[in-house]
């Protein structure tokens, strides 16, 4: 694959840093042609056969970037941030700014390219050991919980089609999101004694991309450190 024209291209999200960032070098080095979507660029990455800057929650920006994309055999929403709260001190309008991100940006992107992909087309969602549910966390693990129920959903209606729709959902990981400085709830380090690291979240999206994982469908596939057991 020596041209950008041979190689199959991959809509990645939230691309300019953290795990997107991670997933947009390793597709890369594995022979796509990546296209990253996110609020800025990063002009020092040589791994984007394309950067778009599209704001997802905004339907029109969306509608915008679908109308300039190239066929896409693969799409990975990493894009995403967290806002906690315990009960009581819940703002719904983090809920809802959270839930315009991960779920309908989700939507929007999977209801325009899922149904003109080729077999063996893929989408991968980056979701969060939290979709089970976490204190502090109520808000943000039920956007999580329902990327899950949209993956599975849209998992069962493109089976046939030889298309897998599936989601990798992380412990804490290495991202800035750990620190940002709106976040009232500390991170929980997974028992492997450290946090997950982006690059091993991209090599188990790699993974699912390949022609190897054909057989792998509405799954919601912990990468946590043991913190699940």
């Amino acid at each position: 694959m020596s041209t950008s024209e041979s190689r199959p291209t991959a809509l990645v999200t939230g691309s300019r840093s953290g795990i997107g960032a991670a997933v947009a070098r390793r597709l890369a080095s594995a022979g796509w042609s990546v296209v990253g979507v996110d609020l800025g660029v990063d002009d020092g990455a040589r791994c984007f056969a394309a950067q778009k800057v599209v704001d997802l929650t905004e339907p029109t920006s969306v509608a915008t970037l679908l109308a300039e994309l190239p066929p896409v055999q693969a799409v990975v929403h990493a894009a995403g941030f967290m806002r906690t709260g315990a009960l009581g001190d819940l703002d719904p309008a983090d809920g809802a700014a959270m839930w315009a991100v991960h779920v309908q940006a989700l939507t929007r992107l999977g209801q325009a390219l899922l149904p003109r992909m080729a077999p063996g087309g893929r989408l991968v969602a980056i979701g969060s050991r939290t979709s089970a549910g976490a204190a502090g966390k109520s808000q943000y693990a039920a956007c999580k919980a329902a990327v899950v129920a949209l993956v599975r959903s849209w998992a069962i209606e493109l089976a046939p089609r030889g298309i897998t729709c599936n989601v990798v959902a992380p412990a804490a990981t290495a991202t800035p999101m750990l620190t940002q400085g709106d976040r009232t709830v500390a991170p929980i380090t997974p028992p492997i004694g450290r946090f997950i690291e982006p690059d091993e979240i991209a090599a188990y999206v790699a993974f699912l991309l390949s022609p190897d994982a054909a057989a792998i469908t509405g799954q919601e596939l912990l990468v946590c450190g043991g913190a699940s057991l």
